[in-house]
């Protein structure tokens, strides 16, 4: 049997519904867009999602060598649920196709085309304190019980990804002029996630990503999403994202919401800026989430004979 829940859920996106106790399938879409962080939570076993949208991309960096980057990328995420409703597996990418202008007397430029993350992964929710049904127990006897402050309320569920990235040979993206060993071929990337729903519509996810682990670009990504859903339909995020390398280092922050069409179909928007000028960034983009819902829920032995 589904009960009602007050998961709503994340990045930008919505995760209201009604939730099974067994179970994290939702009758609507559960989508990570448009935030870059990832939601604890699985799409359910035989649900099929993709999550793709198009930025718009501006750089610029003033000190030392100046240059800007302008062009379109493009995000794609395409999620399965098979076997248990706590696995996932995911196909993640980002091609981007942009020019590069140095500001010199010459205003030398390229023209920049790949893919600068494509990764292969699977997600396993590993903890979720929201399947106990006892979680929210209406306490008849106390109303200070029902709607006060609870320290389990801050215990997250709790997912790990396990993937591997894939980078092309002389990628313009993530080429290193200080190295000798460029990034290329395989390379593992592993993410911790946990997420907090809270009362009133609030969640507050967070993620620990390392990626290209073991070679001269390994990365290491920080992010923290606080996402609140106005009403049933929209839902607004802010999202802060701390990345560490040899090769660069950042804070981005985005902003943005995101609409529900249908239970199925959601469309987005966000823009990415950040602090610095080595480079400036601004990114606005827009997006959508899709998902063809084969979901059927098992049924016990003691349903059936009811």
């Amino acid at each position: 049997m589904l009960t009602k829940c007050s998961k709503i859920w994340l990045s930008g996106l919505i995760f209201l519904s009604f939730i099974s106790v067994q179970a994290q399938y939702t009758n609507l879409i559960n989508s990570n867009r448009p935030g870059v962080s990832q939601g604890a939570f699985a799409v359910g076993v035989n649900v099929v999602q993709l999550e793709t949208g198009i930025s718009m991309v501006k750089e610029e960096r003033v000190p030392q060598t100046a240059y800007t980057v302008e062009g379109l990328g493009v995000e794609f995420l395409a999620r399965y649920g098979l076997l248990w409703e706590q696995l996932e597996i995911q196909v993640e990418g980002t091609y981007q196709n942009d020019t590069k202008t140095y500001q010199t007397a010459l205003g030398f430029s390229s023209n920049r085309a790949n893919f600068k993350s494509l990764s292969a992964g699977v997600k396993y929710l590993i903890f979720d304190p929201y399947k106990n049904p006892n979680y929210d127990a209406i306490n008849l006897r106390s109303y200070k019980a029902n709607h006060g402050f609870k320290w389990k309320h801050l215990i997250p569920a709790v997912s790990v990804l396990a993937g591997i990235n894939y980078d092309t040979k002389n990628n313009p993206f993530t080429y290193n002029p200080y190295s000798s060993n460029q990034v290329e071929g395989i390379s593992p990337q592993a993410r911790l996630i946990t997420q907090n729903n809270f009362k009133g519509g609030w969640v507050l996810v967070t993620n620990i990503l390392m990626d290209r682990i073991g070679t001269d670009q390994s990365d290491m990504h920080f992010l923290v999403t606080l996402t609140h859903a106005i009403n049933t339909t929209w839902v607004v995020f802010a999202e802060a994202q701390g990345i560490k390398s040899d090769l660069y280092a950042d804070n981005l922050f985005r902003f943005g919401g995101a609409y529900l069409w249908n239970r199925n179909f959601q469309i987005d928007t966000s823009v990415t800026l950040n602090a610095k000028d080595t480079p400036k960034v601004f990114n606005w983009g827009v997006g959508v989430s899709y998902r063809l819902d084969f979901h059927r829920d098992k049924i016990s032995k003691n349903d059936a004979q009811q």
